[in-house]
C-alpha cells in the first residue's frame, strides 16, 4: 500500500523520482526501492516525505490515525517491516556469498585439473 501511495502522491505533485530524492537528500534509487516495495523509509524520512508531498504519514501508509495509540502502532508496524527487510537482505547477501565461494572453489578445481592434465600430457609428449 505504501509504495502505491508514494508513487501516486509523487506524481500528483509533478515530481520525478530524482527531484524527490534531491529534496530528501537521498539517491534516486532509494525512491525507486520505496516505490517497488523493496525497502521502506525510516520514520524521519517518512515524515519528510509527508511534508514534501503535502500529505499525512497515515495517508502515505494507507491508514487513518485517529489517536496517538494508533500512531504508535503505525510506528511499530513500520519498524517491523524495516526489520523484516533487513533480515531478508542479510539472508540474500549470505546466500550470494556462499554461491560466490562455491563458484570460486569450482573454478579453482577446474584450473587444477587442467593444470594436472597439461602436466601429464607434457610428460607423455615430451
Amino acid at each position: 500500500m505504501f509504495q502505491e501511495n508514494l508513487r501516486l502522491k509523487r506524481k500528483e505533485r509533478g515530481l520525478s523520482q530524482e527531484e524527490l530524492a534531491s529534496r530528501l537528500h537521498v539517491v534516486r534509487q532509494t525512491i525507486s526501492k520505496w516505490e517497488k516495495g523493496q525497502s521502506v523509509p525510516d520514520a524521519e524520512q517518512l515524515i519528510k516525505l509527508a511534508v514534501i508531498l503535502e500529505t499525512t504519514v497515515s495517508e502515505l501508509l494507507g491508514t487513518q490515525v485517529e489517536n496517538e495509540e494508533e500512531s504508535n502502532q503505525l510506528a511499530k508496524e513500520l519498524s517491523r517491516i524495516n526489520t523484516q527487510l533487513a533480515i531478508r537482505n542479510h539472508r540474500t547477501r549470505r546466500v550470494l556469498k556462499i554461491i560466490a565461494i562455491a563458484l570460486l572453489v569450482f573454478a579453482t578445481l577446474i584450473f587444477a585439473i587442467m593444470a594436472l592434465n597439461y602436466g601429464v600430457f607434457a610428460k607423455i609428449g615430451g
